[in-house]
């Protein structure tokens, strides 16, 4: 199959569209706090959002209250990877339960981030990831740690993102997110679409793909997704293009 085989297909109107941030919609950077928004996307979202009947969400590995002051724009949104859910753009998230799990590995794991100022420590709601993306080198002691916190503790598992690894409860991921969503209007009867371009994203690959959507790959890697963009840069423009000829398809 050629690289033309790989590109995503023209876009309808009966999509509903899922979208990873970091990654996808933002070029990685060396802490969640230096990414930088186009800004051009949070206009490009809104329209697609608007042209959509409101069925776009962004569905991330961050709490929703982050997304929403990067953006500079509130959204339908995943944050947590499905721990908080917000259907409609004027909707209050569902707050995950709180049953201490979380905060118990951050505590275990505090000592090890003081020692080393390139380790980051990032505490969600439910959650708890450790970023060594500074410290690349540090990637096996990272994961023995976070394994010996998560010994301690019941009702959470590890996942490995790129240059991350993120303490989250069993249940939940982005593919648990999507089919939250799907079941809500106006998701509900959709054809989903999703992007994505991590480990983290699989999942919701999977669940996309076993509801007959559109799967969408950023980058390179083995992937469950059928259509591929190369870049960031490329998937920013061709939401730019999918929004353009949804406006002129009225």
């Amino acid at each position: 199959m050629d690289e033309q085989d790989f590109r995503p297909p023209a876009p309808r109107r009966d999509w509903a569209l899922f979208l990873d941030f970091d990654g996808t919609l933002t070029e990685l950077a060396s802490s969640p706090d230096a990414v930088s928004v186009d800004p051009a996307l949070p206009h490009v979202l809104a329209q697609l959002e608007r042209e959509l009947g409101g069925a776009l969400a962004v569905v991330s590995g961050r709490p929703l209250a982050e997304i929403d002051a990067l953006m500079g724009v509130v959204l339908p949104g995943a944050g947590v990877h499905g721990l908080e859910l917000r259907e409609h753009r004027d909707g209050a998230p569902h707050p995950p339960p709180d049953d201490g799990a979380a905060a118990a590995v951050h505590r275990a794991l505090m000592p090890m981030v003081a020692d080393d100022p390139r380790l980051i420590l990032e505490e969600k709601p439910g959650a708890v990831a450790l970023h060594y993306r500074r410290a690349p080198e540090r990637e096996s002691e990272c994961r023995a740690a976070m394994k010996a916190a998560l010994a301690g503790v019941s009702g959470l598992h590890l996942i490995d993102g790129k240059m991350v690894l993120e303490a989250k409860p069993d249940h939940v991921n982005k593919g648990y997110a999507i089919s939250r969503l799907m079941g809500a209007e106006p998701f509900a009867g959709r054809i989903p679409v999703f992007a994505g371009d991590d480990r983290t994203d699989e999942d919701g690959f999977e669940v996309v793909n076993a509801l007959k959507g559109v799967t969408i790959k950023i980058g390179s890697g083995e992937s469950r997704a059928k259509y591929r963009v190369a870049s960031v840069e490329e998937f920013l423009v061709w939401l730019e293009g999918v929004a353009s000829r949804l406006a002129a398809t009225k």
